[in-house]
This record gives C-alpha cells, sequence and structure tokens, in this order.
C-alpha cells in the first residue's frame, strides 16, 4: 500500500475536499463499464462536465478545465471518434465550431447523473441524513462563494494583464517585427 500524501497526512482542506471526490469519481467511472461505456475514462469527465446543453467551444472547455486547447482538443476528438459528442457550426459565429453531445453522449451523461446521485445517497446513509442536509446546504454556499470570488479574481487578471499589454510596446514597426519592445515612458 502507498504512503499517504503530505497533505493527507496534514489533512489540509485540499485533502479533505479531494478524497470524497475521489471516491464519487473512482464510484462512477469503475460503474460505466458495466452500463456499456467501458471506453469512458475519468479524464474524459472534464469534457463532460464543463459542456453546455447547447455546446461549447475547446477553447472554453479547456479554460473551464484549466488545460490546454490542445489537451481538450485531444479529450474532443476521442469521445467524438466514439460517438459521445459532435462538431457543429456555432450560430453566433460560422467560422467556429460548438462541441455537443450526441444522443449516445446524453445516454453516457444521465448515466453520470444517477452514478452521482447514488453514490451521494450512500454519503447521506453514512453521515446521517440530517447531517447529510446541513452539509450539503454548507457546501452549495461554499461552491456559491467559491463561484464569485472565481469570477473577482478573473476580473482582476484580466485587469492586470491589460496593463501589463498597454504598459509595453513595440519602439519601431521594425523592433515589432523583430520582437524588441520597450517600455512605455
Amino acid at each position: 500500500m502507498s504512503r499517504p500524501a503530505l497533505t493527507e497526512e496534514l489533512n489540509t482542506f485540499g485533502a479533505l475536499l479531494r478524497a470524497p471526490l475521489e471516491a464519487l469519481l473512482d464510484h462512477m467511472f469503475s460503474a460505466l463499464g458495466e452500463s456499456g461505456f467501458s471506453d469512458i475514462r475519468p479524464a474524459h469527465g472534464l469534457v463532460l462536465r464543463y459542456i453546455a446543453d447547447e455546446g461549447s467551444r475547446i477553447v472554453e472547455l479547456a479554460e473551464r478545465a484549466r488545460m490546454t486547447k490542445q489537451s481538450m482538443g485531444e479529450l474532443v476528438a476521442y469521445l467524438r471518434r466514439h460517438g459521445y459528442v459532435e462538431l457543429v457550426s456555432d450560430p453566433s459565429d460560422g467560422r467556429a465550431k460548438l462541441v455537443r453531445l450526441t444522443k449516445r453522449g446524453r445516454r453516457l451523461y444521465n448515466r453520470l447523473l444517477e452514478l452521482s446521485r447514488g453514490f451521494e445517497n450512500e454519503c447521506a446513509a453514512a453521515l446521517g441524513t440530517r447531517r447529510w442536509k446541513e452539509f450539503r446546504l454548507a457546501l452549495a454556499d461554499l461552491a456559491e462563494w467559491s463561484r464569485q470570488r472565481g469570477k473577482k479574481i478573473g476580473a482582476q487578471r484580466i485587469t492586470r494583464e491589460r496593463r501589463i499589454s498597454a504598459a509595453v510596446k513595440p519602439a519601431r514597426r521594425e523592433d515589432a517585427k523583430n520582437g524588441r519592445y520597450r517600455a512605455r515612458a
């Protein structure tokens, strides 16, 4: 048996959040094979977790999953080859493509939701109904606070990036071509 990670030994907040998430993922993805989805791995959950009902662009999925566009593209390509997603034209921009669930993808998505609910029922049984309801409410509040905090931090990051790019400009046109920049005075 492997040794516990330092974060687990220290019982850090991240480790406390990660343990039930990993148990949920193990529960869901091990049961998928028995449901006819043996070609799906936890990594594919990154697409399924963030896809919008009407479809999402690969760049949006990558940003939400905090991974490169290329890596997300590989996951999408796999799911597309196996019939779970399709690429369709974005109605708001004909040049762009949306990743959208197929009928098979929707069946997979619904099965994952069923498995998630089943795991949640197991958690409720383990903690007791009253404690589970209290925990679930506190967790929902924490999730909302985290989303709002993320929006605020994201806006601050974008503002900072704009200030940095505005502070640096090419000295002359040929300097721009050669990649030489100077700070604005």
